[in-house]
């Protein structure tokens, strides 16, 4: 018969604790995660299986001893999300919005947003980026800069820009003075 189960088409039965663990280094091989997202992913396989109540103590105790083994950080999940966050030009709001949706710690988010403050002028640099992937202000052509500054701006505080950022990054005159300013060498 086309579609039907191998199993006998029974009630499914629970997951034991390798095929847990089998499920969580799969997804970590191909993915960085915080704990919390682990839990959740690996609580989601446990129940679409059956069999939440054992399930769910073996992913704590994965989960616990994942973190004492130093495999998962959160930590270093945070900081290094954050700054590939900042590269692609996500804002403070959208990066801390990110992290908080992983399941990261409100004073983890913090910690990795100051961290990007002290590593440099992150707020501007994000939105040259983000100027720059999107094709925005100085990166469209001269004569249609004015025609689209309206939907720039909307595309920068989408993008959770303040309206002070949006303004220095679309009044940049070109390409090299845009670059210039995500180096912090624009003394305005």
């Amino acid at each position: 018969m086309a579609g039907a189960r191998k199993s006998g088409g029974g009630a499914a039965r629970p997951l034991t604790a390798q095929q847990i663990e089998n499920a969580a280094i799969y997804y970590l091989g191909r993915f960085a995660s915080s704990s919390a997202n682990l839990r959740r992913i690996l609580l989601r396989k446990v129940a679409r299986a059956g069999g939440e109540s054992e399930g769910a103590a073996l992913v704590e105790a994965l989960i616990a001893r994942y973190l004492a083994s130093g495999l998962l950080d959160d930590r270093a999940y945070a900081v290094q999300t954050a700054a590939s966050l900042a590269r692609r030009g996500t804002s403070r709001y959208g990066i801390a919005g990110k992290l908080k949706q992983k399941g990261v710690g409100p004073d983890l988010v913090e910690e990795a947003l100051e961290g990007l403050a002290s590593a440099g002028n992150g707020e501007i640099q994000a939105a040259c980026a983000l100027a720059r992937r999107r094709r925005l202000g100085p990166y469209r052509a001269a004569a249609l800069r004015a025609q689209w500054r309206q939907k720039d701006m909307a595309s920068l505080a989408r993008a959770g820009f303040g309206l002070d950022i949006a303004r220095r990054v679309l009044d940049t005159p070109d390409i090299a003075a845009l670059e210039a300013l995500a180096r912090g060498e624009d003394e305005a």
